[in-house]
């Protein structure tokens, strides 16, 4: 029976030969994943069932990275509970300060996951490593809280949307552009429970940070989840990451697709979602004036090496405007680390930048970077609804890199085109 790659990869963790959209199976786990705000209702569920015993501490992350460092009491409190479960449970992947980061970039960077892996994380972004050709989602706490108890859990097969990107991309565009520009097709409830399959010509040369970009937003079209077809980038990418190799799956030639997309890239702008839905992008050139009070750098979704490199090539020799505050945040410390090495941290400081250590912070309106009422913002996260980043009366604009730059430079959302050497 022709499948897709998330077909396979549920195949293979329920046991079975094959599967079709619809059914419904049981899967074991290859990897449970949950943070500082998720960890501590996972865990009160998994003390209230009555277990003692997490399935595999090998196969369990927790990630400090939504309130840290601890911005009030009750984050402390949060993260001593996980820190003694970790303790209690001997959990090998717990990561603290000084090691911490973002879950979505650490979790690739150090290995944890594979192509092919089945990943349950208590956070909707966990789509993120289906840019590696894993089967990756977003649960409850409730239902990770099972998970760490059994190592099991329940899944509906979902129908697939192939996506065939096709031509080539433009200066300044890359795969921020490219997921925004789909949501702006789809819609926010455009893929409710499917799969977001990412193809063609025009994404076979992408970066890995490119498809962690577009996998990590394919939650905002309601996606079950997002993937890629695992080849050699990917293998590139993996090299020395990781003591398993994974299973390098692609769909079937004839593999059955509920919807099937195609989008034209040869004359794609830098894209921008307005306020408050990321599927309301827009090219830039149809923005107007838009005058902002913060820009942030950063996030899950363009905390990478590449977006700090991208948005320091623009802004080197230059300044932040005048009145803009300019918050740039690692997305883990070896990024940090190679961001130092590399002179992009001098360019963001000489530039007029603050940085803040690797964590989620600003994204939520979690912590340095609050939004007070009537301020603009311009994010390379990936949501932008009512009081997203702070003040429900503040308006939240996203876009990728380097229209963050040229905008923090110019004081208003302007395209990367129009910033001089």
């Amino acid at each position: 029976m022709p499948m897709t790659i998330t077909e396979k990869i549920l195949a293979a963790h329920a046991g079975k030969e094959s599967v079709r959209p619809g059914d419904l199976v049981q899967v074991d786990v290859d990897l449970a994943l949950a943070n500082d705000i998720t960890a501590p209702l996972a865990i009160g569920v998994f003390q209230e069932l009555g277990w003692k015993k997490v399935f595999d501490r090998e196969k369990i992350a927790m990630v400090q990275d939504h309130f840290v460092p601890n911005k009030d009491i009750q984050s402390a409190q949060q993260v001593k509970l996980m820190r003694r479960f970790v303790q209690e449970q001997g959990i090998r992947h717990f990561f603290e300060l000084g090691e911490t980061g973002i879950e979505h970039v650490i979790l690739p960077e150090k290995g944890l996951v594979c192509p092919g892996d089945l990943v349950i994380g208590a956070d909707s972004h966990t789509c993120t490593y289906g840019a590696l050709g894993a089967f990756s989602t977003g649960m409850g706490s409730t239902d990770l809280g099972a998970i760490l108890a059994t190592g099991s859990t329940w899944l509906k097969v979902p129908e697939s949307i192939r996506l065939v990107y096709e031509g080539n991309l433009g200066p300044w565009v890359g795969g921020k552009d490219l997921i925004l520009h789909t949501l702006g097709i789809l819609g926010v409830a455009g893929a409710v429970y499917r799969s977001l399959e990412f193809t063609g010509e025009g994404v076979r040369h992408l970066s890995m940070a490119h498809r962690f970009t577009m996998a990590n937003m394919a939650v905002e079209a309601g996606a079950k989840n997002g993937i890629f077809g695992a080849d050699d980038i990917t293998a590139g990418y993996m090299k020395d990451r990781s003591n398993r190799t994974g299973s390098f799956l692609r769909s079937d030639p004839d593999a059955a697709y509920v919807q099937e997309i195609h989008v034209a890239l040869d004359t794609l702008e830098p894209q921008v979602a307005i306020p408050h839905s990321p599927d309301n992008a827009r090219p830039i050139s149809e923005i107007g004036s838009v005058r902002l009070d913060q820009v942030f750098l950063g996030s899950c979704t363009n905390g990478r090496l590449d977006d700090l490199r991208e948005a320091a090539a623009l802004l080197k020799g230059h300044r932040v405007a005048s009145g803009i505050r300019f918050i740039v945040i690692p997305g883990s410390p070896a990024i940090y680390r190679e961001a130092l090495r590399e002179g992009f941290i001098e360019v963001f400081l000489d530039a007029g930048a603050v940085i803040g250590p690797p964590c989620c912070g600003p994204c939520l309106g979690g912590h340095m970077g609050i939004l007070a009422a009537g301020e603009k913002a311009l994010s390379t996260s990936n949501r932008n609804f009512v009081g997203r980043m702070g003040h429900p009366e503040s308006e939240v604009y996203l876009a990728g890199p380097a229209v963050a730059a040229a905008s923090a430079i110019a004081g208003e959302i302007i395209s990367p085109a129009e910033i001089g050497s």
